[in-house]
């Protein structure tokens, strides 16, 4: 039955990849305390081609509510500030002529609600991934040549390995809801 088990980690790997996008995605919504990873889309103009922010630059928390961009060379400090206007985060960077300097807003009631939006459409798309390789584990299952009970356990399989890849979903969901509507 090594064809049955093939198809079973195809199915995993794909709600895995699924789960590691997920927490990609609400690692782009900021609930409140400075992080570095909220800087994670920001572009940058370097030499010619646009290069991630982390790769020109270092990016600290000196505290809750400040992120400090330190740029490897001095000449970046305009280009960092374009990217970071450019990522449409609603932040207003400052520089002092050594560093891009970036004071996180606290975050109002109505702005966690659409926070919260956000993370939850993005758990429904992870849950939608982890179901297409559920059905397309399914399909490959129907092509097989093997017994009717093989098949109906091997669809068993998959159905207990999505309901806990979804149940993840839902905590990953709960763990950032929590943390997005704490003050």
């Amino acid at each position: 039955m090594d064809e049955v088990e093939f198809i079973l980690e195809e199915a995993k790997e794909g709600m895995e990849k699924a789960i590691s996008h997920l927490k990609k995605q609400l690692g782009n919504i900021r609930a409140g305390k400075a992080n570095p990873s909220m800087l994670g889309s920001v572009m940058v103009e370097y030499y010619g081609s646009q290069t991630p922010l982390n790769q020109v630059a270092n990016v600290n928390t000196p505290d809750a509510r400040t992120l400090s961009i330190q740029p490897f060379e001095k000449s970046l400090i305009q280009e960092i500030e374009k990217g970071i206007m450019l990522a449409n985060l609603g932040f207003n960077p400052m520089n002092n002529g050594e560093s891009v300097i970036i004071n996180v807003p606290p975050l109002t009631e109505e702005r966690r609600r659409q926070l919260t939006k956000q993370a939850k459409s993005e758990a429904e798309d992870a849950k939608v991934g982890v179901r297409n390789d559920r059905k397309l584990a399914n399909q490959e299952l129907k092509k097989l040549e093997i017994s009717e009970d093989f098949k109906k356990n091997a669809e068993n399989e998959i159905q207990e390995l999505t309901d806990g890849y979804i149940e993840r979903v839902d905590r990953i969901l709960e763990i950032k809801e929590k943390e997005i509507m704490t003050v």
